[in-house]
């Protein structure tokens, strides 16, 4: 993929200047955005998205405009399950609604220089080593396998007990009330750390973990740095705004981590796939590439939507009918043998 450094240094600086204008908007005025706030901000991320990919397809072809798609909704839906996780660590940790926002802009500046990092390993090890491919696949099959047994077993996320949080905890002399991203103010006479470090803490871990699966997964998708880089930054922005505005609607997407490891496992399948057809590890195929059907970009993205909307139904459905039975029948509406009987 050709692309130039004019391209490459408007992307730069609009990324930046986005970021810029959430930090000057919420240090200005620190609240819980309301819905319209939320919705206008959503559509405008979503729309500049879909715009970009447009824009991709027409002028650097077809197949790239694909892989930016299909890159795109595979981190965003990655994005999604952060959010849970968000959701979970500011309930824990108490945060106030009105402070949320500071962090979750904390949390996602963290996840693009983590994201962009990784992008830069990920793409020199691809670019010297091919037998990358294989492990990249092995950990999104095994990231896939974990999430499927952590659903079976009504495992929940614990973010705030991670050990380095801990750590901090013990050893930090951390103060009891919030003021927004001051790290550090005083206390009764003494110098105390803020509360919002040990939270940024938690986001760092957090975006590190999340950056781990999501790094192999674009690459399973397009090896083009631009793409990767691009799919990842549209994927975060409008995040903080989709944290208010849908709140208790991602609680409903109780399938959410089924349909993600399907499209993980899905990605790691094509990863290792691709290995083999550039292979050129000695003891597999006498150093030979493999003749192996490989998954089109086309492929990837109709299994990637097809994959959400199934699992956005399924979860809708899901909650909706266990909400109806949940609520409880008058004793005089119930039409069981015998219910005219119950006290």
């Amino acid at each position: 993929m050709d692309v130039s450094t004019l391209e490459w240094t408007i992307t730069i600086a609009a990324t930046i200047g986005v970021l810029l204008f959430d930090i000057v908007v919420i240090a200005r005025d620190p609240h819980e955005p309301s819905m319209k706030e939320c919705a206008i901000a959503l559509c405008f991320y979503i729309g500049a998205a879909v715009a970009f990919g447009i824009w991709t397809l027409s002028f650097h072809g077809k197949d790239y405009g694909i892989e930016f798609f299909a890159g795109w909704l595979t981190e965003y839906s990655l994005s999604i399950d952060n959010l849970f996780v968000f959701i979970i660590l500011m309930a824990a940790l108490k945060v106030p609604r009105k402070y949320q926002q500071e962090a979750l802009l904390v949390g996602i500046i963290l996840a693009l220089v983590f994201r962009g990092i990784f992008i830069a390993l990920g793409y020199t090890l691809i670019e010297n080593f091919s037998w990358v491919f294989y492990l990249f696949g092995a950990f999104l099959v095994y990231t896939a396998v974990k999430l499927v047994k952590s659903y079976a077993a009504h495992e929940e996320e614990h973010p705030e007990d991670n050990a380095i949080v801990k750590f901090a905890q013990r050893h930090l002399n951390v103060g009891t009330s919030y003021h927004g991203l001051k790290l550090w103010y005083v206390e009764n006479g003494a110098r105390v750390v803020s509360p919002i470090l040990i939270v940024i803490i938690a986001l760092g871990m957090t975006d590190i973990l999340f950056a781990l699966d999501s790094i192999p997964a674009i690459f399973g998708i397009t090896q083009e740095p631009y793409l990767v880089f691009t799919a990842n930054v549209f994927a975060l922005m409008g995040l903080r705004q989709l944290y208010f505005l849908l709140g208790g609607l991602l609680q409903r997407l109780v399938y959410l981590s089924l349909g993600l490891a399907f499209i993980l496992a899905f990605i790691g399948v094509k990863l290792v796939l691709h290995a083999l057809h550039e292979n050129e590890l000695g003891f597999i195929n006498g150093g030979e590439h493999v003749s192996v059907p490989e998954i089109s970009s086309l492929l990837s993205l109709g299994v990637i939507i097809a994959t959400l909307v199934l699992t956005a139904v399924a979860s809708l459905a899901k909650t909706s009918k266990d909400e109806v039975a949940a609520v409880p029948v008058p004793a005089d509406l119930d039409d069981t043998p015998g219910a005219d009987w119950k006290e």
